[in-house]
């Protein structure tokens, strides 16, 4: 990271508390509507309760969404861009999509919308909308969608034709700050059609509702200065003042709900959240207040665009309240300052050789990561008990969802999955958000963390929260591996050690792993019954529910995780114990733990519980049933391949310099023969005298990677897939008391309509399972070295080594979003504008999974959460895949364990 760069200084200014850079950033949602904390329904049918019908009517109660919106941490003050093509029956003021129900593949967003370009500060971000010039076709994508079944595909907005012959404006929005406070905002509209055309644009800047639920909050104001400035004034957040350049027309109501509107009762404001929309669209004049104040209100501009022409609107929001020329040259300069220095930054974080192409690629990724922090506001007890000034909620939600996470108080800015689909945190996605923020904000990759194990978050019992729909949902607990990459990486990018940021979220990890021991080790067998884990749909049944015949599930991925877990946690005391040598006593700890895991797992014999399968070389889940009988699900899919991430190395160095761990380690050696059996390599020095712990040992590991290498398997040309694709042709199936089950490869959406939504895959590419495999491949060669070779593709006879192979899947990974030598992007699939309409094809989207044939996006668009960590791929291929070294050659630390593959 270039520590000379302006934006690095901004940076540190903020870290070293100096100025608060980052107190204004797009934290405003994309989607509030449909959410559970919206939700005050007695059945908890959280799309039903508030669609998208009802969002431009109604106040929110815990938070806002709006187009490429601006916010204060604590989303006092919100400012988002509305537009109007004089076609649509409503203003477009926030993001069109499908509802879980009505997606014939689970909840779908129906606009094109881009993230080009952001800073860690957001002192620079930059995003672009693709606006038809025809009537959005809201009643066509729902009706349509509504026909089709699970076996086809989803009907797009691109399929409607309503961009035919360019008809529609690219509507570019950019945010630049010349200080903390004072926030330059550029509009540029573009037509792209051949026929002149006029479009309503309406900078918009309102107050979330925080008045309408408890009596005594005071009520801000927004009111007219002149006829081209807005001033802004809040009780906390202070006064602001909007200035809008060139001729507009302020319009002024109340953020508040039009209840005749929605439920036909009389409403309690004279001005409610839809009249700028009815006056807009609907010429209501009546419908905006003409003293022109209120809390909600909007800059009106008439834009007449030519065939190309092209308009720029230009505003100004600060804290400088009497600016007498608030867009002279330094309000030009501002914007060009910022770009520039954006250039500069991203130069600094990655220095390394990269193509132009795939050089872009990852700033879009962090992009789409900047844009996808979100201010998230749920208090459980009070959305529970309703608010005093509202109607009380229906008693059955006392018992219903998130009833026994009354303690969560949430409001904070978290980085989001995706600000549509995914708009609220998860546990286990935050994990791989994490590590890719740590390149370019460790501060605030720490910062998350931090709050997810904090206790108005953590649980008493120690669960970490899953996610918004079902906090008591079980995600792997893959949070003690990003604390270690995030503490790395820092170390690589800054020079810095923290510590104590280690320390502190080691502390509330330990009562995280007591709670996984506790509750889902039900046995005290140490094979694990996890639930969801993310691999909800490449089972035979769900495995969150009942389980057939009332019997329990050990599963290979959850008992896997625990072992990663363990050496993770083991990882980082030997990494404390630096600074105080009581550590050695818990890394010993971790270690039994381990040992524990392992030996279960790979235990063999008509009394043991191992998940090893000799015959067919891989790790199944086990069904047990009340009567005792047991027998494991032969299906070959992700969860046979989590062993493969518990792979931990230690130095000799760092055994010498930790005697009490040493002497610890050796004695279980000696004395715990039945237990050292069942560990790899254990006490055989491997490269330069290291010593490995992982679950997997080399044989097995060359069995299993005989079938995850095999192309007619798991490896696809774009990554390792989620499911065996042997089970195209011949489908798995069981059958346990009267029920059949079956499962089969689906390179796609799944046409089951098992578990909902859409993370419905049965074969798919998916990006953290496969960047967790490209590093255990690194780990492993880290201890077996250049003469452990495997044949990569299967039955090619092609030989090469781990770190080679991790080198290729890397590669795989990346070329997803790569033009091939046709120029196509395999993401984009057959969608023939995203692949040579000048004005589409450089535009990259981040989707939740990717075809598991040829490797076009699924699922949810902007998932740039946790497919965003392909800009770490390309950090660690910019310096070492070119040159062809071994990354874990050069240590971030003098780390016990093997530091961060991908930081060096």
């Amino acid at each position: 990271m270039e520590r000379g760069s302006a934006e690095y200084a901004r940076l540190e200014e903020q870290r070293l508390r100096m100025a608060y850079w980052q107190r204004w950033g797009p934290y405003v949602s994309e989607r509030q509507w449909g959410t559970v904390r919206e939700d005050y329904s007695a059945t908890g049918e959280a799309w039903e309760y508030l669609p998208h019908d009802h969002a431009r009517s109604r106040a929110y109660r815990w938070g806002e969404d709006g187009i490429f919106g601006f916010s204060d941490t604590h989303q006092r003050l919100c400012f988002a861009l509305a537009l109007w093509n004089e076609r649509d029956p409503i203003l477009k003021e926030r993001f069109f999509g499908l509802t879980g129900p009505q997606g014939n593949h689970g909840e779908d967003v129906k606009e094109y919308y881009f993230y080009l370009d952001g800073t860690p500060t957001h002192s620079y971000m930059k995003a672009l909308y693709k606006y038809p010039w025809g009537a959005f076709p809201y009643e066509e994508l729902v009706a349509e969608n509504a026909r089709r079944t699970k076996n086809d595909p989803e009907y797009e907005l691109l399929d409607t034709g309503i961009f035919a012959d360019n008809e529609y404006a690219d509507v570019y929005v950019t945010y630049a700050k010349t200080a903390p406070e004072d926030l330059a905002i550029e509009i540029e509209a573009i037509n792209r059609g051949t026929t002149s055309r006029r479009l309503h644009v309406l900078p918009t800047l309102w107050f979330r509702n925080t008045w309408s639920w408890a009596a005594g909050n005071p009520r801000p104001s927004l009111a007219a200065r002149g006829t081209k400035s807005i001033l802004a004034d809040h009780p906390d957040l202070g006064r602001r003042r909007l200035y809008c350049e060139g001729d507009c027309e302020l319009l002024f109501t109340e953020n508040e709900t039009n209840l005749e509107r929605l439920f036909g009762q009389p409403n309690r404001a004279q001005f409610v959240k839809d009249g700028i929309d009815a006056y807009v669209v609907k010429g209501r004049h009546d419908a905006v207040n003409p003293a022109a104040f209120g809390t909600k209100a909007a800059a009106r501009y008439i834009l007449e665009l030519p065939p190309g022409g092209s308009a720029t609107i230009r505003l100004r929001l600060t804290d400088l309240l009497d600016e007498a020329v608030p867009f002279g040259p330094a309000f030009a300069a501002t914007l060009e300052s910022r770009a520039r220095e954006a250039d500069e930054f991203y130069a600094g974080v990655n220095p390394y050789a990269l193509t132009d192409e795939r050089r872009r690629l990852q700033r879009r990724a962090f992009a789409g990561m900047l844009w996808s922090k979100q201010y998230y506001f749920y208090v459980v007890r009070d959305w529970l008990r309703g608010d005093p000034l509202q109607p009380p909620p229906p008693p059955e939600r006392l018992e219903g969802r998130n009833s026994a996470w009354r303690h969560l108080f949430s409001e904070d800015v978290f980085s989001m999955p995706d600000n549509w689909e995914y708009p609220w945190f998860a546990a286990w996605d935050l994990a791989f958000h994490v590590v890719t923020f740590a390149l370019i904000d460790p501060e605030f990759a720490k910062k998350q963390l931090l709050l997810l194990t904090r206790e108005w978050h953590m649980h008493p019992n120690g669960q970490i929260p899953a996610y918004e729909w079902a906090f008591g949902d079980v995600n792997p607990p893959v949070q003690a591996w990003a604390a270690l990459r995030i503490y790395q990486i820092e170390e690589k990018m800054t020079g810095r050690r923290d510590p104590v940021f280690l320390e502190r979220v080691f502390q509330k990890l330990l009562m995280n792993f007591t709670w996984w021991v506790n509750r889902r080790d039900v046995d005290g067998n140490n094979v694990f019954q996890g639930g969801f884990l993310g691999l909800d749909n490449i089972g035979v049944f769900d495995r969150n529910a009942q389980l057939p015949e009332g019997g329990t599930l050990d599963q290979s991925d959850a008992t896997s995780w625990m072992g990663v877990y363990s050496l993770d946690l083991l990882t980082i005391a030997v990494e404390l114990a630096k600074y105080n040598d009581s550590y050695e006593d818990i890394a010993s700890k971790f270690f039994e733990h381990f040992l524990y895991i392992a030996d279960a797992m790979n235990s063999i014999g008509p009394n043991a519980f191992g998940l090893w399968d000799e015959e067919d070389g891989f790790y199944y889940d086990v069904l047990r049933l009340p009567n005792g009988d047991h027998f494991p699900l032969r299906v070959r899919s992700a969860v046979g391949l989590i062993p493969l991430l518990a792979v931990a190395t230690l130095e000799p160095s760092s055994l010498a310099s930790l005697p009490d761990f040493r002497r610890r380690i050796e004695w279980f050696i000696d004395n715990r023969p039945e237990l050292r059996a069942n560990v790899a390599a254990i006490r055989t020095p491997g490269v330069d005298g290291r010593r490995m712990l992982s679950i997997i040992w080399p044989e097995k590991l060359r069995r299993i990677l005989h079938r995850m290498l095999d192309e007619n398997e798991f490896l696809s040309p774009h990554g390792i897939r989620s499911l065996s694709k042997v089970y195209e042709r011949e489908p798995y199936e069981l059958r346990v008391g009267e029920t059949e089950y079956r499962i089969a490869y689906e390179p796609a959406e799944s046409r089951s309509g098992v578990f909902g939504g859409n993370s419905n895959w049965r074969g798919p590419v998916w990006f953290p399972l496969n960047y967790l495999l490209i590093e255990a491949l690194q780990h492993f060669h880290y201890y077996l070295g250049d003469d452990f070779l495997v044949e990569f593709p299967t039955g090619s006879g092609n030989l090469l080594t781990l770190w080679e192979i991790s080198t290729e899947l890397s590669h795989r990974l990346i070329d997803i979003f790569d033009r091939d030598r046709q120029g196509m992007r395999p993401v984009y699939g057959g969608t023939d504008i995203f692949q040579h309409d000048p004005h589409w094809r450089d535009h990259l989207l981040f989707f939740e999974y990717f075809h598991g044939d040829n490797g076009a996006g699924l699922g949810a668009s902007h998932q740039t959460g946790w497919t965003g960590i392909v800009a770490k791929l390309l950090q660690q291929c910019g310096e070492y895949c070119g040159q062809g070294k071994n990354p874990l050659a050069e240590p971030d630390s003098e780390s016990a364990f093997v530091p961060d593959t991908a930081t060096t």
